[in-house]
Formats: C-alpha cells, sequence, structure tokens
C-alpha cells in the first residue's frame, strides 16, 4: 500500500500470514464413534497421575470422518477451576481443517456432575461451533474413577 505526503512516498509494510497443514497418514489415524472411544483416546494422551491434582482442558481435533487429527491441552488450572480461552481452541480447530471438536476437562474432587459454569462454557463453544461451521460433537467430564459424556446425557 503506498501513501503519498507531498512528494515523498512512504511504502507501509505488511506482514504475510500463511496457513500450513499436512494431513496424517490414514493408516495412522485413529477414529472416534462414541463417547467411550473419545475417553479411551484422552486417557492415552493425558497424563493419569496429574488427574487428580488439578484441573486441565482438553480438545480432540477431528476429521469429518471422526478421525483424529490431533490432541492438545489447552488450559491447565488449579484445584478448584481451569480458564479456558475458547479462541484457542477455535484457533487450533482452523489451523488443523477440522471439521469437528471434542472438548473434555477432569475433576479432581472426583464428581462427574457439570457445574454451571462447564454448562455456560459448553453452550459458549456450542455458539462458536455454529458460526465457525465446526461440529462440537461432545464435552467430557473425566475422573479417575469414570467419565461422564454432556452428549450422551443429553446437555448439550
Amino acid at each position: 500500500m503506498n501513501t503519498e505526503n507531498s512528494n515523498t512516498k512512504t511504502i507501509i509494510k505488511c506482514h504475510e500470514v500463511q496457513i500450513h497443514y499436512k494431513r496424517p497418514f490414514f493408516n495412522i489415524i485413529k477414529k472416534v464413534s462414541s463417547s467411550e472411544d473419545s475417553e479411551k483416546l484422552l486417557r492415552s494422551f493425558i497424563d493419569i497421575e496429574r488427574i487428580d491434582y488439578k484441573e486441565f482442558f482438553w480438545v480432540l481435533l477431528l476429521t469429518n470422518a471422526n478421525q483424529v487429527i490431533g490432541v492438545s491441552e489447552i488450559a491447565v488450572g488449579n484445584t478448584s477451576g481451569v480458564m479456558v480461552n475458547i479462541k484457542e481452541i477455535y484457533q487450533l480447530a482452523l489451523l488443523a481443517n477440522a471439521s469437528a471438536i471434542i472438548v473434555a476437562h477432569n475433576h479432581p474432587s472426583g464428581k462427574l456432575t457439570p457445574s454451571e459454569a462447564d454448562k455456560r462454557l459448553t453452550q459458549k463453544l456450542s455458539n462458536a461451533s455454529k458460526l465457525l461451521d465446526i461440529t462440537l460433537l461432545d464435552h467430557l467430564i473425566l475422573t479417575s474413577e469414570g467419565f461422564v459424556s454432556f452428549s450422551d446425557s443429553n446437555w448439550m
């Protein structure tokens, strides 16, 4: 972009943003077909030794066929909660060209009942998903002993 000031030309430089993505090979991609599949995959990714220590928040990035593109730990909190940056979740989803996501967090207390904050966050994620045309398939709450699925429980 050129801007003219009297007889002097000033050039304003802009930075170019590039997105690079390479799809994983199909023979190594895991697929999720249920909340149990999601929970099993997450437990293979997360540090089970820390699940009762503090809250963590994760996202599974999926293709249109529910094949897992990636798993990311979005946030680490304390014993009573975790602050989640919704923009970071969708930034990852867009960069990976994900068609769907599954989010999850743990409750160090061992209780599988969602808090009001958990419900509000799920609603915000659902609203953002609709705007970005990325399907929010589920929100899981994990504990050492088990898990609960928002989707299976009709909380979404």
